[in-house]
């Protein structure tokens, strides 16, 4: 049984685990605020705010329903586009309304949603922060010059530190209906999910792939919620030395303040990989065991010597990342295991990195080709280093006898263009939708090049 509060409606249901909590809102709740528009998490039509609780707080965050199952939304609360405005227009819709920033009106529900969660956000708020909480809404009719004054105006609004909007204010300025004050207590009654025994439990991360590549295969099938145990959950730093929890999120990731002392540009580094939803939504074992090869976080802990913590029947073992990828969506997984978690040492004062990616759209898209550097520098050498790049290759690389070629050297432009020739010889790039093998060629020694300006500010 699945049990989690919709608004305010207390929802217990026996509804297949797997269906996708867009269809279940939509055809049996018969809120139809929430719209059916890509069911690939682009267009942000189908916007709605999950919140959770954690180590007693409760947090809320953007989530696309159209690709969460229903099973890992048990525990927790949300909000749709019926559960705000219940008594009158929110700050947020009457933003929209007098910015003139409703046409049609299909995107709005989602939009709404969207400023919303950025009312409820952890981090301190800035100009670029609040325009940025929309990167996961589409819309056609507007033309967004009146999204980004409305927006503008909502800002303006909103205390910038996150200590000084809690729920409470919220409440008070009539940013959210007085229910939400409740929902901790209402939350922390609710039993863990308990998968049933007669099934073998098929475990979902955050969905944000599979269920964009094999939705109605995944209704029946999906048993259980991906959840770590205590000790593999998570982001832990000891020192130098980084733990972080297969299931923990890419917006988890990048808002860690330990993850940021360590990697002063990671919050550009976020802004190239997918949007807030789905940042919010997908997770660190779920983009590596997909084995893409463009994937951007295993090609951002490549660059960096990781080490993956697996279980399974045979009990735990050990695994360099390098190792992890054997050919075009093939892991060197055993049966019955997954990953519990990913291992790093972080940068420290000698080392440089840096990570980059391009694709047919600044933002939001999946990369043609992305690469990550990281080089340990002493008396102005390269005293060790590491590639790697995606989209050159069936899986992820670490680029080895580039990185070994430039232990030693001095990192100028001399190394660089003899570092780009030998990188040629270790991709094998093909030509799809994402470019030709020729441009994806280009790509990585373009990269390399941007490694290396970068790394030498």
């Amino acid at each position: 049984m699945i049990e989690f509060w919709l608004n305010d409606q207390h929802i217990r249901t026996s509804s297949p685990a797997g269906l996708p909590l867009l269809d279940f809102i939509r055809y049996d709740q018969g809120q139809t605020g929430t719209k059916i528009g890509c069911r690939e998490g682009d267009c942000g039509a189908c916007l709605v705010l999950e919140g959770r609780l954690q180590h007693g707080a409760l947090h809320y965050h953007s989530i696309v329903s159209c690709l969460t199952p229903l099973v890992n939304i048990h525990g927790r609360h949300i909000v749709t586009i019926e559960g705000l405005g219940t008594v009158a227009p929110t700050p947020v819709q009457s933003a929209l309304v007098d910015h003139a920033a409703i046409q049609c009106g299909f995107c709005t529900p989602g939009i709404a949603m969207a400023l919303t969660a950025l009312c409820l956000s952890g981090e301190t708020l800035t100009a670029e922060r609040a325009l940025a909480a929309l990167d996961g809404n589409l819309c056609r009719c507007t033309g967004y010059q009146s999204l980004k004054r409305a927006t503008g105006e909502l800002f303006s609004k909103l205390p910038a530190a996150p200590a000084d909007r809690p729920i409470p204010w919220l409440i008070e300025h009539g940013f959210l209906p007085a229910f939400f004050s409740k929902m901790a207590e209402r939350l922390a009654a609710i039993s863990p999910f308990a998968p049933e025994k007669a099934s073998a439990p098929v475990l979902v991360a955050g969905g944000t792939d599979l269920f964009v590549q094999r939705p109605d295969a995944l209704l029946h099938t999906v048993a259980a919620p991906f959840r770590n145990a205590p000790e593999w959950s998570g982001i832990r730093i000891d020192g130098d030395r980084c733990t972080i929890g297969a299931e923990v999120t890419a917006t988890e990731i990048l808002r860690h303040p330990g993850l940021r002392d360590r990697f002063p540009n990671l919050e550009a580094y976020g802004h190239l990989i997918a949007s807030t939803p789905i940042r919010n939504m997908g997770t660190l074992g779920g983009n590596l065991a997909n084995a893409s090869p463009i994937a951007d976080w295993a090609i951002f802990f490549l660059a960096l010597d990781s080490t993956l913590v697996l279980h399974g029947p045979g009990g735990w073992r050990e695994l360099p990342l390098s190792r992890f990828f054997l050919d075009y969506k093939k892991l060197d997984l055993r049966p019955g295991e997954r990953i519990a978690a990913l291992r790093v040492d972080l940068p420290d004062a000698d080392m440089r990195f840096h990570f980059e990616k391009v694709c047919k759209r600044r933002h939001l898209d999946i990369a043609s080709v992305n690469s990550a550097l990281s080089l340990r520098l002493l008396n102005g050498r390269i005293a060790q280093a590491r590639l790697s790049a995606g989209g050159v290759g069936p899986t992820p690389l670490f680029l080895e006898a580039t990185s070994r070629f430039l232990e030693g050297k001095t990192p100028d432009a001399e190394a660089l263009k003899q570092a780009q020739a030998i990188a040629q010889g270790e991709i094998r790039p093909i030509s799809d939708i994402r470019g030709s093998a020729t441009y994806k060629r280009l790509l990585l020694r373009q990269l390399m090049a941007a490694h290396f300006l970068e790394i030498n500010l």
